[in-house]
């Protein structure tokens, strides 16, 4: 079974999230699936796909993969050369590490173990 079971997200960093979803909601027309002050955040929709563009005013530009376990994928990683850069760390969804391929590529583990968030009408995540 593969260790990247897909794009989870992709992340791009904007000044602000109010800034943010005016470009990327009001001016090119993607949906607000949620929005997290707390982490700085906010998860838009893909006509097409269940990948998420996500806006943060915290993180650099680049995607996050999605694992079935972190523990298990920075081993698997490891294994073949690579290593961690950080975490794993506890995130409001689950649990998240960065490592770096044996080629010096970083990659953001992601695993859903604790759901994906539930938000109210407006997309606030509750």
């Amino acid at each position: 079974m593969p260790v990247l079971r897909k794009v989870d997200a992709v992340t791009i960093p904007v000044p602000d999230l109010d800034t943010g979803i005016s470009c990327y909601v009001t001016g090119l027309g993607h949906r607000l699936l949620w929005r997290n002050e707390a982490v700085g955040q906010a998860g838009l929709a893909f006509p097409d796909s269940d990948t998420e563009l996500d806006l943060t005013t915290t993180l650099p530009y680049e995607p996050t993969w999605l694992v079935d376990d972190v523990l298990a994928a920075v081993q698997d990683f490891r294994s073949v050369g690579g290593d961690l850069v950080s975490g794993p760390e506890e995130v409001p969804v689950g649990r998240l590490a960065v490592v770096v391929d044996p080629y010096g590529n970083r990659l953001v583990l992601l695993d859903l173990s604790k759901g994906r968030y539930v938000t109210d009408d407006e997309g606030a995540v509750t």
